[in-house]
């Protein structure tokens, strides 16, 4: 039963990177295709990260600190990206 939960999280998580990648091709703003792809990259890793927290549930203090910064740095990111990307686009 934790085998296959396990499974289905990771394999969750390879949708969502997949999913975030679509609206890349779009003809959307730079700031939504940013969002979209941090949000689901995010999940996605998130999901991975779970899933292997319940294949291997004796490394859960390194996956739990990776959980943790992946949480906090992938969103900090997506907001420096996002300001930066929003000032360059307001001094042209």
């Amino acid at each position: 039963m934790v085998e296959n939960l396990s499974l289905f999280c990771m394999g969750f998580g390879l949708v969502l990177w997949f999913w975030g990648t679509f609206p890349l091709l779009g003809h959307r703003s730079v700031l939504f295709k940013l969002h979209s792809l941090s949000v689901s990259d995010t999940l996605g890793s998130m999901s991975i990260l779970l899933g292997l927290l319940l294949k291997i549930p004796n490394e859960w203090p390194l996956l739990l600190l990776a959980l943790l910064s992946l949480a906090i740095w992938n969103t900090i990111l997506g907001y420096v990206l996002a300001y930066c990307s929003q000032n360059r686009l307001d001094h042209e």
